[in-house]
C-alpha cells in the first residue's frame, strides 16, 4: 500500500535540518538542542531526536513532528501545514486521497457556512438578541465568539448550503443536516442559540445549540452539540481555548468552568484565562492541551449535588497528573453558576475566584464537615469512613511534599496521630482496586481487587511477578528491581525467603493479589514483554519527574541546574 503524502513528506525531511530553518541547532549526544521558540528561555530544553525525528521541550511540554512544529509555529491546521511542507520537500499533493484531506477541506468549508449563516440570522431574530441581553451579554462579546441563530423551520440552513453548491452527503457528514424517517434532509440545529465550537488555531469544527426558552417543550434536550466528525471530537476541545491560550500562558493559571455561558459571562468580566468544558467531563486531552500552558487550574463548580460530583471527578484526574488544582464553589448567594453570578452579583464573584481553596482543603471542608478531634467512639465507623474516603483524594497527589503537609492537617482537624494516618494510607495506596479504564485499555487482570490509585508501572510489576512464579523464574526478575517500586522490591526479597504469608498487612496483600494471578500458564513471549514495559515505564516516570524539575529550576532561574537535569533527561533518551 502506497505512502500517504503525509508520511512522504517525513520519509523525505529529515527533522533536524528542517528545524535548522527556524532555530539555532547545537549537538547533544545523538540528540539536539536548541532554545524553544513556543516559550522564553535562557538555557535550552528543546530537544530534537533524529532518530525518532521527533522534538520535545521540556521546559513547556510541547513535542511532535515537524506537521506539529509547523501548525505550532506558523498557528496554521494541519492541511495547512501539510500544504507547506509538501512544497518543502517536493510532495505532490494530486495524490492525495479525499479521506486524508479533500474531506476535511470540504468539512470546514461547510460549518464555516454555517457558521456565518447563523450569525446572519442572529442579526435579523430580535427573540434571540434579546434573550442574549437578558443574559448579560454585549455585542463585542457576542462578535468575538462568533455567535448565532438557528431558525425554528425545519431546513432554512440545508436549503441554504444545498444552493451554495454542497452535497447532501458532506452536510450529514459536517453534522448540520439529517436525514428524517422520510429519507429527507433536515437541518439538524433550529430554534436554537449557536456556539461555534473552534479548534485550538481558531477554525471551527462544531456548535453547540442552546434552546431558546419559548420552543422548549420539554420533548428536546436544552443543549446538542454537533455529532463527532473527522474535524470534531468533544472530548479534545475546550470552549474558548483558541481566544485565552495567550492570557493562560501569561497568568499561569487557567479557570475551568462547565458551560458556554458561565464563559462567555467570566470572559466579559474581565477573565480573559478562562475556558468550558462544554458540559462534557474533563478529559485527558484537555489536561494536555492545558499542560502546554500552566499546571495550576482553578476549577468551579454548579452548587447542586450533580455538580460537585463532577467537579470531583475533574479535582482527581487533575491531581492524578500533577496539577497544583484550587477549587471554587459559588455560594447560594452569589448565584448558580458563574454566569448567573456574573450577572447579579460581579464583585462577589470575582472574589469568589480569587478565594478558591486547594483541592484538599475542598474535600476536608466537605467530607469532614464537623470537628472530629476528640471524637468517641460512638462515632468511629463514620469516621473512619470519612477518613478513608479523604486519604484515598490525598493519595492522588504525585508531589510527597504536599502528602506531608496534607497528612498534618488532617491530623490536626481530627486528631489522629500522623503515623496512624500513614499507615492508613500506605494500606489504602497498596490494598485498593485497579481503574476500570486502565484495565479495558491494557486488559492485564481481570478483577477489581487492587488500588484504585495504582500506577501503570505497579500494574505491570504484579503481572511481571505472577507470571514470574507460574514459570519459576522468580529470580530472572532481580535483573528488573532497579525498575521496581519499594514494595515490589521488598516482595523480591521475602519470595526468595519461601515464606507463604507476610508479618507486613500490606506487603501481605500484595503478596495474595499476586498468589491469585499466578495459576496460569506460563508464556515466555509475555515475560520478556513485561519486563520491556517496565522499563519502558519507569523511564517514562523518571522523564516525567525531571520535566518537572526543568520547569521549576528555569521558574527559579538556576541555569546552572537545568543544565544539569538536561544532562540527565538526554541521557535517559539515549538509554
Amino acid at each position: 500500500m502506497a505512502n500517504s503524502p503525509a508520511e512522504e513528506i517525513k520519509q523525505k525531511l529529515d527533522i533536524v535540518e528542517f528545524l535548522r530553518g527556524y532555530l539555532e541547532v547545537q549537538p547533544a549526544g545523538r540528540n539536539f538542542k536548541a532554545r524553544c521558540p513556543f516559550h522564553r528561555e535562557k538555557t535550552p530544553s528543546f530537544m530534537i531526536s533524529p532518530d525518532r525525528q521527533s522534538w520535545r521541550c521540556f521546559g513547556c511540554g510541547l513535542g511532535g513532528d515537524v506537521f506539529t512544529f509547523v501548525m505550532q509555529h506558523e498557528h496554521v491546521d494541519f492541511s495547512d501545514a501539510l500544504r507547506i511542507l509538501a512544497e518543502k520537500s517536493g510532495v505532490e499533493l494530486r495524490r492525495i486521497s479525499s479521506s486524508e484531506y479533500n474531506e476535511q477541506a470540504a468539512l470546514y468549508e461547510v460549518v464555516e457556512a454555517a457558521k456565518n449563516f447563523y450569525a446572519s440570522e442572529l442579526k435579523k431574530s430580535a427573540e434571540a438578541r434579546k434573550y442574549l441581553e437578558e443574559r448579560g451579554l454585549d455585542e463585542e462579546t457576542i462578535n468575538v465568539f462568533e455567535l448565532g441563530w438557528s431558525p425554528p423551520g425545519t431546513e432554512h440552513l440545508t436549503q441554504h448550503l444545498l444552493k451554495k453548491g454542497y452535497q447532501p452527503e458532506i452536510l450529514i457528514r459536517s453534522g448540520m443536516s439529517l436525514r428524517n424517517q422520510s429519507g429527507l434532509l433536515t437541518d439538524r440545529f433550529r430554534g436554537r442559540i449557536m456556539f461555534p465550537l473552534h479548534n485550538h488555531i481558531g477554525k471551527v469544527v462544531g456548535f453547540t445549540g442552546r434552546l431558546l426558552p419559548k420552543y422548549d417543550t420539554g420533548e428536546m434536550g436544552k443543549y446538542v452539540n454537533t455529532p463527532e466528525t473527522p474535524i470534531f471530537s468533544k472530548s479534545r476541545l475546550l470552549y474558548g481555548f483558541h481566544e485565552s491560550k495567550k492570557n493562560i500562558r501569561e497568568a499561569g493559571e487557567i479557570i475551568v468552568v462547565e458551560g458556554q455561558m458561565d464563559f462567555l459571562a467570566l470572559w466579559q468580566s474581565g477573565f480573559r484565562n478562562v475556558v468550558a468544558s462544554s458540559g462534557t467531563a474533563l478529559t485527558l486531552d484537555h489536561l494536555k492541551m492545558i499542560q502546554r500552558l500552566t499546571d495550576n487550574i482553578v476549577l468551579t463548580f454548579d452548587t447542586d449535588e450533580a455538580g460537585q460530583t463532577a467537579g470531583e471527578r475533574a479535582i482527581d484526574l487533575a491531581s492524578q497528573n500533577d496539577f497544583n488544582v484550587k477549587v471554587v464553589v459559588l455560594p447560594p448567594e452569589v448565584g448558580q453558576d458563574p454566569a448567573e453570578a456574573a450577572l447579579k452579583n460581579p464583585e462577589a464573584l470575582k472574589q469568589s475566584l480569587q478565594n478558591g481553596v486547594a483541592a484538599m482543603a475542598f474535600y476536608f471542608d466537605r467530607h469532614l464537615p464537623q470537628a472530629l478531634h476528640g471524637a468517641s467512639t460512638k462515632i468511629l465507623p463514620e469516621l473512619k469512613n470519612q477518613l478513608r474516603f479523604v486519604l484515598s483524594k490525598l493519595h492522588n497527589l504525585v508531589s510527597a511534599i504536599e502528602k506531608e503537609a496534607w497528612l498534618k492537617e488532617l491530623s490536626r482537624r481530627t486528631g489522629v496521630a500522623i503515623s496512624t494516618l500513614q499507615e492508613e494510607l500506605a494500606r489504602l495506596a497498596e490494598g485498593g482496586s485497579v481503574t476500570r479504564s486502565y484495565l479495558e485499555e491494557r486488559e492485564l487482570v481481570s478483577d477489581n481487587s487492587m488500588s484504585q490509585t495504582m500506577t501503570r508501572r505497579e500494574l505491570i510489576l504484579l503481572h511481571l511477578f505472577a507470571v514470574a512464579l507460574s514459570g519459576k523464574k522468580i529470580d530472572e526478575v532481580q535483573k528488573n528491581l532497579e525498575y521496581a517500586t519499594p514494595v515490589y522490591q521488598d516482595l523480591y526479597n521475602h519470595l526468595q525467603s519461601g515464606k507463604a504469608t507476610s508479618s507486613d498487612p500490606g506487603l501481605d496483600e500484595v503478596l495474595q493479589a499476586v498468589f491469585m494471578r499466578a495459576d496460569r500458564d506460563f508464556e515466555e513471549e509475555e515475560f520478556q514483554s513485561l519486563q520491556t514495559q517496565l522499563r519502558e515505564e519507569y523511564l517514562k516516570e523518571r522523564r516525567s519527574f525531571l520535566t518537572r524539575r526543568i520547569q521549576e529550576a528555569e521558574q527559579a532561574g538556576d541555569e546552572e541546574e537545568v543544565e544539569k537535569i538536561m544532562m540527565e533527561l538526554n541521557a535517559s533518551w539515549n538509554s
